[in-house]
């Protein structure tokens, strides 16, 4: 917990600085009154926590202060930050090296929203975890993403299967699948081209690249992982909810969140959506992803 929380102290310190920061500074030790809430509806908004997530929370924060008798603003900080935690603490869920040999994980998300490094993270997690790891790089509209996604695999100590530029990426996905079930894989981490959630032709061909895994591997994939800039903040979320609706998200990893001052995203992101936030990236070091703990998180943006 206390690695965790330091780690997530680094990663958020310009939101904890700027956005977090001002909320803070609203709950001294004096009386609730209507500009406190006026002023903290702001602060959240500009968090960028959105306008649902913002309002839901604040019904939840003024039912709780009538129902406790809560009437200063110091003791409603402690308050919004066991709400918070309710807001994005995942549900009890098996670990996707508990689910099936091989798992598989189907990575996805728009270009640039750091795919490819998190999926190259995830290997080398499951690699110290003393999984055996296949990378599989489904990624052939870019030109550089295989000999990218080679460079990460042969710093994280594991395999990769690839193909041409230009090569159907359900085939790589296919072959992939009867590799790894023949030479005794764990994991396998199937990196695929990022591609905008408007994209109608480009979103069809990632629902046929998971319906090929499937066919290859009943039950597969067994998570399916968005990959999310944080720094895009509420626009994270329309992006979200087309590949929730294509492929069936089944956890959201939060990438450059170091680079942001609006964290906030996270909890709409679990409050629209209903997505659980499964790893956030802390750095550019292919150490650098950790497991997301909500405890953590939210203290991590108040301390």
């Amino acid at each position: 917990m206390r690695e965790r929380l330091s780690s997530f102290k680094e990663t958020l310190a310009r939101t904890r600085q700027a956005a977090f920061g001002r909320i803070a500074t609203l709950f001294g030790a004096t009386e609730i009154t209507p500009d406190l809430w006026n002023d903290l509806e702001a602060a959240l908004l500009q968090a960028d926590v959105g306008i649902a997530t913002t309002h839901a929370l604040l019904a939840r924060l003024r039912a709780r202060a009538t129902r406790d008798g809560i009437l200063r603003a110091d003791y409603l900080r402690d308050a919004l930050k066991e709400e918070l935690r309710a807001m994005v603490r995942l549900p009890g869920r098996p670990s996707v090296l508990d689910t099936a040999r091989p798992a598989v994980v189907l990575a996805v998300g728009t270009n640039g929203s750091g795919k490819t490094t998190s999926i190259a993270k995830l290997a080398a997690h499951y690699k110290r975890a003393g999984r055996k790891v296949l990378l599989v790089a489904a990624d052939t509209f870019r030109a550089a993403a295989g000999e990218q996604l080679d460079v990460w695999a042969e710093r994280a100590g594991v395999e990769l299967i690839g193909g041409q530029p230009g090569a159907d990426p359900g085939s790589i996905a296919f072959d992939a699948m009867q590799a790894a079930q023949a030479r005794g894989f764990d994991v396998v981490l199937v990196d695929t081209a990022g591609r905008l959630h408007t994209q109608y032709n480009l979103m069809q061909e990632l629902k046929k690249v998971r319906h090929v895994i499937g066919k290859a591997l009943p039950g597969a994939p067994h998570e399916t992982y968005l990959v999310l800039d944080g720094t895009t903040g509420q626009n994270a979320l329309a992006q979200a909810r087309q590949f929730k609706e294509t492929v069936t998200v089944s956890g959201v990893i939060i990438t450059k969140l170091d680079g942001t001052a609006k964290g906030g995203m996270v909890f709409a992101v679990t409050h629209d959506l209903g997505l659980p936030i499964v790893y956030v990236g802390t750095g550019e070091k292919i150490d650098d992803l950790a497991a997301f703990d909500a405890e953590a998180f939210v203290d991590a943006l108040f301390e």
